[in-house]
């Protein structure tokens, strides 16, 4: 599956596009702004999107009205079908979210049930009692997500329900090439449409790639061969920026070895889930976090544990963004262009380490050092042996282990110097254009003295271990078995 050596960079168009928060149906073409990040997202290593909602819909997305047209708000399915050739052209591949477990009440089939009751043919699209009423004196009673009775849950165990949904999914493949979907609220979603969505996707586009959103359970329940290939790892979520903020390393260890461990009890091995450390739904990882040093060293742990790394837009750069009470306007704002910056490089070349590496990508999971402040792991392949090193502490730390021996070749450190990109470049250019006459008088003569520090820069990256590994203050180390 394509999707397991890829990275993810999550968009939730609505906000990203600066369009109303409730539909005012006024045709606006905002969506082909997220065509101009195209380049972006090439440069910084991305496999592929996932779009949050795009149809039309009363208010925030998830409350579809027509699964086959763009929001008014976002523009047309002209538009659209022009960013996804744009990002396929960047080598960007697209995936939706699929909201199938409920409607808004703007939907086209609930509002017929609204003016014929009894009447309608889509009575039974819907989990409806008219010997009771609803919130909103509907004259019936309908079953609505979670108590929320703006999003009117669809009844999948109807088959012209069903039919209708994957009519749909095979216009999105057809008419705008899309590459998978993230399946909305997938804990709620019937498990025999998500076996029939994944048969008639496979064969409608073989390697279409299905992830689902769960937030706790067993996710073996509906990440199989029969239904989903991923779904959001929410328990290494909390693992990662609680363990920062509690200095207890021992969390996500556990978790990551409940997971994945070398012991035959351990629940995921083999598995890809898709990892992260804030979404459209969650405060940011640059707000959550107590200590914003801790920031590259998250990044730095997401990127070498198992799993599908998905980065939500904004927080590459340290955005920060807290989730409010009543709502999640914070959480989904609209740039201009992006602000790259050294977190952006640093995330950019653990991108490219991960692609290349077939021990990170799909490899084993193994505990070496725990401490309250140090995690140490390997990721292992029979061709491959990588170890990643984390230090939370403002402290250096010696780390020893009998399984620390061996020639490595360190690929990767924190701090470190990491290659800008081009738009940051830019700004650094603009920034500094008045000071290159003095700067230039400093460069040395000739490139010799370059080569020596390069060749002394290679031979420092060969580093033997017996038996122990020195981590300094804050930092992140990959390090791969020569």
């Amino acid at each position: 599956m394509w999707a397991y050596n890829e990275t993810f960079y999550q968009i939730y168009p609505i906000g990203f596009c600066g369009a109303p928060v409730h539909n005012d149906g006024v045709t606006a073409h905002r969506i082909l702004k997220i065509g101009e990040w195209a380049g972006y997202l090439q440069e910084l290593g991305i496999g592929s999107i996932i779009l949050n909602p795009i149809f039309e819909s009363d208010n925030h997305g998830y409350d579809t009205r027509d699964f086959t047209k763009i929001d008014c708000r976002l523009g047309t399915n002209e538009d659209f079908k022009e960013v996804c050739k744009t990002l396929h052209d960047h080598n960007v591949k697209i995936m939706l979210d699929g909201v199938f477990n409920h409607v808004g009440r703007g939907f086209w089939a609930f509002k017929d049930v609204q003016e014929k009751k009894w009447d309608s043919p889509y009575k039974d699209w819907f989990c409806i009692n008219f010997d009771g009423n609803s919130g909103y004196n509907d004259g019936f009673w309908y079953e609505g997500w979670e108590g929320h009775y703006e999003l009117v849950k669809l009844n999948l165990q109807n088959p012209a329900v069903v039919d209708y949904l994957l009519d749909c999914v095979k216009m999105w493949i057809e008419e705008f090439g899309i590459d998978g979907l993230r399946l909305d609220v997938a804990y709620s979603l019937d498990h025999n449409f998500m076996k029939r969505l994944r048969h008639f996707c496979e064969e409608l586009k073989p390697g279409f790639a299905l992830i689902g959103e769960v937030l706790f359970g067993d996710y073996n329940l509906i990440v199989n061969d029969e239904m989903l290939h991923s779904c959001t790892n929410y328990e290494c979520y909390k693992g990662i920026y609680s363990s920062f903020n509690s200095m207890n390393m021992f969390e996500i260890a556990h978790s990551l070895n409940r997971q994945y461990g070398p012991e035959q009890w351990c629940i995921y091995r083999g598995k890809h889930l898709m990892t992260f450390v804030d979404n459209h739904d969650v405060s940011r990882l640059a707000t959550i976090l107590t200590n914003k040093n801790h920031i590259p060293l998250a990044y730095g742990l997401l990127f070498g544990m198992p799993g599908i790394p998905c980065i939500y837009y904004g927080s590459e750069w340290g955005e920060e963004g807290a989730k409010a009470p009543d709502n999640d306007y914070a959480l989904r704002p609209c740039f201009e262009e992006p602000k790259p910056n050294e977190l952006t490089a640093f995330i950019k070349a653990l991108i490219s380490l991960r692609r290349e590496s077939d021990a990170l990508c799909n490899g084993t999971y193994h505990n070496v050092v725990i401490t309250n402040h140090q995690l140490v792991f390997e990721r292992r392949t029979d061709s491959e042996r990588v170890l990643v090193a984390i230090n939370a502490s403002d402290s250096e730390y010696t780390a020893g282990s009998h399984e620390l021996n061996g020639t490595f070749s360190r690929i990767l450190t924190y701090p470190g110097e990491f290659e800008a990109l081009a738009s940051e470049e830019a700004a650094i250019e603009d920034a500094e254009d008045k000071d290159t006459c003095s700067a230039a008088d400093d460069l040395p003569a000739d490139s010799a003295a370059d080569t020596s520090e390069s060749q002394e820069a290679a031979a420092a990256d060969i580093v033997t271990l017996n038996g122990q590994i020195t981590m300094p203050a804050y930092s992140v180390q990959y390090l791969k078995m020569q």
